[in-house]
C-alpha cells in the first residue's frame, strides 16, 4: 500500500469516527426514530389494554402491545427474541386468554363491572412497579451500549442456553400459571352450565 493510500484511509477513518462522535441526542438515526415511534405505539396500546371496559378489545390491544415489543426487539437486532415474542406471547398467551374469555362467556360489549373503586390504588402500585423496573434495568445496563450497525450481540444457542439454564424456573412457573388459568376457565364454564341446567330443571318441576 502506498503512502498516499495509507494517508487517505486514515483520513477517511478519522472522518467517520468524528461523525460518529458528533452524532448526539439531537441527531438520531432512522433506527432510533423508529424505535421511539414503535415504543410510543406500544405504550399507548398497553394503556388502552388496562383502561378499556371491553374485555375482548383489551385482549386485542394486548396483541398490539406484545407485537410492538417484538418490533422493538427486532430493531435491537435480537431476531430470535422477537420471534419468540411473537410465537409464545402473541401466538399462545393471547390465544389462551381469548379462549378463557370465550369459555367463561365474557360479554362482548362494555362491561361496567370490569372496573372497581381501587383504580387509584392500582395506578399507584403500577407506577411504583414501573419505576422499580426502570431503575433496575438502568442500573444493570448503565454502561452497556448496543451497536445497531454491528453484528448481532447474541446467538440462538447463547439465548437458549441462558433461558433454559438460568431462567428455567420462571419459565416453568409461567407455564403452570397459564395452565391454571385454562383449568379455572373450564371449571367456571362447567359450573355455570350446571347451575343453568339445575335452574331449568327446578323451573320445569315447579310447573
Amino acid at each position: 500500500m502506498t503512502l498516499a493510500a495509507t494517508v487517505g484511509r486514515l483520513t477517511a477513518d478519522s472522518t467517520a469516527l468524528a461523525a460518529t462522535e458528533t452524532r448526539g441526542f439531537l441527531s438520531p438515526t432512522g433506527v432510533e426514530v423508529a424505535f421511539l415511534l414503535v415504543g410510543l405505539v406500544t405504550l399507548g396500546a398497553a394503556i388502552v389494554t388496562v383502561t378499556t371496559r371491553q374485555l375482548v378489545h383489551a385482549a386485542l390491544w394486548l396483541v398490539v402491545a406484545l407485537g410492538g415489543l417484538a418490533v422493538e426487539y427486532l430493531l435491537l437486532t435480537a431476531e430470535f427474541i422477537a420471534w419468540v415474542q411473537v410465537l409464545i406471547y402473541v401466538g399462545s398467551v393471547v390465544v389462551l386468554l381469548l379462549f378463557g374469555l370465550m369459555l367463561t362467556k365474557a360479554p362482548i360489549g362494555r362491561s361496567p363491572d370490569a372496573d372497581s373503586g381501587n383504580r387509584w390504588a392500582a395506578l399507584t402500585v403500577a407506577v411504583a412497579a414501573a419505576a422499580a423496573l426502570v431503575w433496575v434495568v438502568v442500573d444493570a445496563f448503565r454502561t452497556t451500549w448496543i451497536d445497531l450497525d454491528g453484528p448481532a450481540a447474541g446467538t440462538t444457542a447463547v439465548t437458549g442456553a441462558s433461558l433454559f439454564q438460568n431462567w428455567v424456573l420462571p419459565f416453568e412457573a409461567l407455564s403452570v400459571l397459564l395452565l391454571a388459568a385454562l383449568v379455572g376457565a373450564i371449571v367456571l364454564s362447567r359450573k355455570a352450565k350446571a347451575d343453568a341446567t339445575s335452574a331449568a330443571d327446578e323451573k320445569e318441576g315447579a310447573r
